[in-house]
C-alpha cells in the first residue's frame, strides 16, 4: 500500500451520506477502508489519534460513483480529439471537421465522434465527398453518437481492402455492420500507443474530477482490441485514479475460451457482446418494424447462441453479459439465459450475476424474467434525457406509444431487478449526478425512481454486479472510495407527485442527497478518493 493508503484520516464538520448513521457528520478512514462514521461530538475521541484531520467546512461526503459502462480510450479520444456532440447542423459539423483538420496537420489519422443528424435541420449526415473536401483528402473516421455507425473519408476506405463487398457498406451514407467494424479496425490500428495512453489518462483524470471512483471498461473485438484492454488495465494498476474493471465482449463456448478471457485480465465475457445494434442507427432488433423504416433491425445472436455463451461462462465461474436494446433482442437474451438455467439449474445462473447492457425495450414478461434469472440491468438514464420524450429520437424511430415504454426503471425496481447505472461514454458524457437526475426525472413519469434509488444504482449497483456487496457505501469495513462535494441543502426527493416531492424532516431517518430538480445546479466535486488515496483535488475557490 502507498503511504496515503496507510494513513489514518478523520473527516469532520460536514455531512456524510451513510446508511450506518443518517445524521453522520464525520468519518475515519484507515488503511484504505472506512473505519468509523458518526457524529461530530464522537469525532473528538479520534482527533488526537489520527495522522490528519480534514475540516469539511460543511461539504457533503458520498461514496464515489461507479460508471458501469464506459469505453475508456474512445472517451479519452473524444476529450482530446474532435467532438461533434455540440454540432447543431450539418454545416456546423463539417466546419468543425475542417477546423480540426487544419489544426492537426500531417499524416496522422483524424478521429471524431458524436454527430447526430437526427438533431440537425438537414436530417442527414455528411457525405463522403463533403468530408473528403473538409479534410483535404486525409483519412477520417467519424462515429455517430451511438457508435453503431460511422462516416469515413475515401482515404480511410482505401486502407480497407474489399470494404465495398461487406455487409453494411454504403456508397455515400453511414457504414454499419461488418463494413463499419472493418473500417473501425483500420482506424484504431492507426492510433499510436502514445495516443492511446494519453487518451486513457485523459479519460481517467476526467472521471476522477466528477467523483467517479470505478469504471467498468466494456471492451471487445468489435469495439477495441486486446492490446487496448490490457494496456488500460496495466495503466490503472500502475497509476492513481479510478479503479478499472474490464469486460471482454467475445462469445465463448468452453473452458478454453473462458481461460483466455481471464488471461486478458477481464472479470467477465460480457459488456458489448452484441445481440443487436442501436435505435438511432436503425439496427436495434425489434419484434415489429420501425416507425420510420420498413424493417426490424439487425440480429447478431439468437437464443441458442446466448444459451451456449451463458452455459460456458457459468460452468467456468465467469460472468456473462450482452448488449441488447430492442425488444426482440432482449427476448432472445431471456430465452437463452432461461435455456442455460434449465440445463445448469436456476441457482447457479442467479449466483453468477449475469448482466444485460442497455435493456431499453422491455415488456412485463421480460422484466419478470430478469428478476427470476437474477440478471442485472446495466442501464444509461442519460439515453432517455437525450432521446426520450414525445418528440425525441425514440418517438421518431418507434412511434410515441412504443417510445413511452422504454427504460422502465420503476418497473424494474418493483420487480426486484438490480440496476447498475453508467454512461456508455462517449455515447453520452461521464456525468454521474446528471445521470441520477435523468432517472429521477425520466421523460416518462411512470418510469421515474427516487433520487435515493438512482444514487444507489450509480454507486452500490456497480459493485453488486461485480459480486461485491460490501462496497459502494460508507460503512465500517467498506473500501474508502468517496467523493467530497460542494452542494446546497440536502433533501429526500420522491419521484411521484402523489407523495411529498421533497422533505428535509430529519425524523425520516433517511440520509439526504442534493436537490436535483431540473434547472438547478449540480454538485461540484472538491475531492475524489479511491482506496484512501486522493486521485483528484478541485481548484481552490
Amino acid at each position: 500500500m502507498t503511504e496515503s493508503e496507510t494513513r489514518t484520516v478523520l473527516l469532520r464538520g460536514g455531512e456524510v451520506h451513510s446508511p450506518a448513521d443518517p445524521f453522520a457528520t464525520a468519518m475515519v478512514v484507515e488503511r484504505g477502508h472506512v473505519a468509523w462514521v458518526g457524529s461530530e461530538g464522537a469525532a473528538d475521541a479520534f482527533a488526537t489519534g489520527v495522522d490528519e484531520v480534514v475540516d469539511l467546512e460543511g461539504a457533503l461526503v458520498t461514496p464515489a460513483f461507479t460508471d458501469a459502462h464506459v469505453h475508456t480510450t474512445a472517451t479519452g479520444l473524444a476529450l482530446t480529439g474532435l467532438d461533434l456532440t455540440g454540432a447543431r447542423s450539418l454545416g456546423d459539423a463539417v466546419g468543425l471537421v475542417r477546423a480540426h483538420a487544419t489544426a492537426h496537420p500531417g499524416g496522422r489519422i483524424l478521429l471524431g465522434h458524436g454527430w447526430d443528424s437526427a438533431r440537425w435541420p438537414e436530417r442527414r449526415p455528411p457525405t463522403r465527398a463533403e468530408l473528403d473536401e473538409a479534410t483535404g483528402g486525409r483519412p477520417l473516421y467519424l462515429t455517430r453518437v451511438d457508435v453503431h455507425s460511422a462516416v469515413a473519408t475515401t482515404a480511410l476506405l482505401d486502407l480497407v481492402p474489399g470494404v465495398t463487398s461487406l455487409t453494411g457498406y454504403d456508397q455515400e451514407g453511414p457504414l454499419t455492420a461488418a463494413a463499419h467494424h472493418a473500417v473501425r479496425e483500420a482506424a484504431h490500428a492507426a492510433v499510436s500507443p502514445q495516443q492511446r495512453t494519453d487518451a486513457q489518462r485523459a479519460a481517467r483524470t476526467h472521471a476522477a474530477s466528477l467523483g467517479i471512483g470505478t469504471l467498468h471498461e466494456c471492451a471487445g473485438p468489435d469495439i477495441s482490441d486486446e492490446d487496448d484492454l490490457t494496456a488500460l488495465l496495466a495503466l490503472a494498476a500502475g497509476e492513481p485514479g479510478p479503479r478499472v474493471h474490464g469486460y471482454w465482449a467475445e462469445a465463448i463456448s468452453d473452458g478454453k475460451g473462458a481461460a483466455r478471457v481471464r488471461e486478458l485480465g477481464a472479470v467477465g465475457a460480457a459488456g458489448d457482446l452484441f445481440v443487436d445494434g442501436s435505435l438511432g442507427s436503425h439496427t436495434a432488433h425489434l419484434s415489429e418494424p420501425y416507425a420510420d423504416a420498413p424493417h426490424t433491425g439487425t440480429a447478431h445472436l439468437d437464443a441458442a447462441a446466448v444459451a451456449a455463451h451463458v452455459t460456458a461462462c457459468t460452468e467456468a465461474g465467469l460472468q456473462a453479459g450482452f448488449h441488447a436494446i430492442g425488444d426482440a433482442a432482449v427476448g432472445a437474451v431471456v430465452d437463452g439465459v432461461r435455456a442455460a438455467a434449465e440445463r445448469l439449474g436456476l441457482a447457479r445462473i442467479r449466483a453468477a450475476r449475469h448482466r444485460v447492457e442497455h435493456a431499453e425495450m422491455l415488456v412485463p414478461e421480460t422484466i419478470a424474467a430478469f428478476a427470476e434469472l437474477g440478471l442485472t440491468a446495466s442501464v444509461q438514464p442519460a439515453f432517455d434525457a437525450a432521446w426520450g420524450g414525445e418528440d425525441g429520437m425514440y418517438a421518431e424511430r418507434l412511434g410515441r406509444a412504443r417510445a413511452r415504454t422504454l427504460n422502465p426503471y420503476a418497473a424494474l425496481l418493483r420487480a426486484g431487478v438490480p440496476l447498475a447505472f453508467g454512461s456508455d461514454s462517449p455515447v453520452t458524457p461521464l456525468d454521474p449526478w446528471g445521470t441520477v437526475r435523468a432517472a429521477a426525472f425520466h421523460r416518462t413519469p411512470e418510469h421515474r425512481i427516487s433520487v435515493r434509488a438512482a444514487f444507489t444504482a450509480h454507486t452500490r449497483g456497480g459493485w453488486r454486479v461485480l459480486g461485491r456487496d460490501d462496497a459502494g457505501t460508507l460503512v465500517p469495513g467498506a473500501p474508502a472510495d468517496y467523493a467530497v462535494w460542494r452542494t446546497g441543502a440536502l433533501v429526500v426527493q420522491a419521484p411521484d407527485d402523489r407523495v411529498s416531492r421533497w422533505s428535509t424532516d430529519p425524523r425520516s431517518g433517511t440520509p439526504g442527497l442534493p436537490d436535483l430538480t431540473p434547472g438547478g445546479p449540480l454538485p461540484v466535486c472538491l475531492r475524489t478518493v479511491v482506496a484512501g488515496q486522493t486521485v483528484f483535488v478541485g481548484p481552490k475557490e
